[in-house]
């Protein structure tokens, strides 16, 4: 049945060609900002996953640049212990030397003098952003260990009052403390054979600290090393992952668009030969 009053064609049609410019909307929205899930109407289950997963991950890279931190302040107090080692050596063979009846003790002495002060200046100058890991006092408030943040970890969903908030988790790297273990003011000072028999024993056992100190400090930089390249995996990871979740295909899209454009058109001249219906039930009046 034809009525003047309904035009049950137009209606459909139009209601057909607005679903269609709603979608067509929706795909120059995900063309226009790369995303599919841009807006919590858009999957509210979804953007909500994705934006824990990005506070996650401006949490790891702000992790990342503390071990990076940390990374450079031991690799600082490594230098330094092996320049010590070093001196120390130089020390040691000196005070060798004075074993000898026939050496020249007032100038050993001399000469370890210079290098203690040496020793000195080394530990007290191997700091990094006011961090010294060969200090008894690494930072200037009594701290004896570098503490790093190493990893935010998650368990289970985010959801309020669940107890599943992130938790912190650090690595403690201790003071190779040159200061202490290495203290040279107490050496015996070089007056003769007896003397320098004794200051050589000293000067050994200092540098089995040292040396001690310094491996100390290589296996923690190497335990950074590897947390700080876990981070930059683990970020790499979740930003793919945000990507899955999020980010529009724009291949599917392009040809979601061109599909959506067609039907534009198409519902447009539905549209316009519904409208004529009622033109043609003129006919049987006439």
């Amino acid at each position: 049945m034809s009525s003047i009053l309904t035009n049950t064609g137009a209606m459909v049609a139009l209601q057909t060609l607005k679903m269609t410019n709603q979608n067509l909307g929706n795909v120059q929205s995900e063309i226009a900002t790369g995303k599919r899930v841009a807006t919590a109407s858009d999957n509210s289950a979804i953007w909500a996953i994705s934006k824990v997963m990005e506070f996650d991950v401006a949490g790891y890279e702000a992790v990342e640049d503390g071990l990076g931190m940390a990374e450079a302040a031991i690799s600082v107090a490594m230098a330094a212990g092996e320049q010590v080692i070093s001196v120390l050596t130089e020390m040691k063979q000196l005070a060798a030397g004075g074993v000898s009846q026939a050496a020249d003790f007032a100038k050993i002495e001399a000469d370890l003098q210079a290098r203690e002060d040496q020793v000195t200046a080394i530990t007290q100058g191997a700091q990094f952003n006011g961090v010294n890991l060969l200090s008894d006092d690494i930072d200037g408030n009594g701290a004896t260990a570098l503490t790093v943040l190493s990893s935010i970890d998650r368990s289970g969903s985010n959801t309020s009052g669940n107890g599943n908030a992130p938790t912190l988790s650090t690595i403690s790297v201790a003071t190779a403390d040159f200061v202490t273990d290495v203290d040279l003011s107490g050496r015996t000072s070089i007056t003769d054979a007896t003397t320098a028999d004794t200051a050589v024993d000293e000067l050994e056992v200092f540098l089995q600290y040292a040396v001690e100190g310094v491996a100390a400090l290589g296996a923690a930089k190497a335990r950074v090393e590897l947390q700080r390249d876990f981070i930059s995996k683990t970020i790499d990871s979740m930003e793919t992952g945000i990507s899955t979740l999020v980010d529009a295909d724009m291949e599917e899209a392009s040809a979601r668009l061109q599909a959506l454009q067609t039907q534009q058109q198409l519902g447009v001249q539905a549209l316009s030969i519904a409208n004529q219906q009622p033109q043609t039930l003129l006919q049987l009046f006439r």
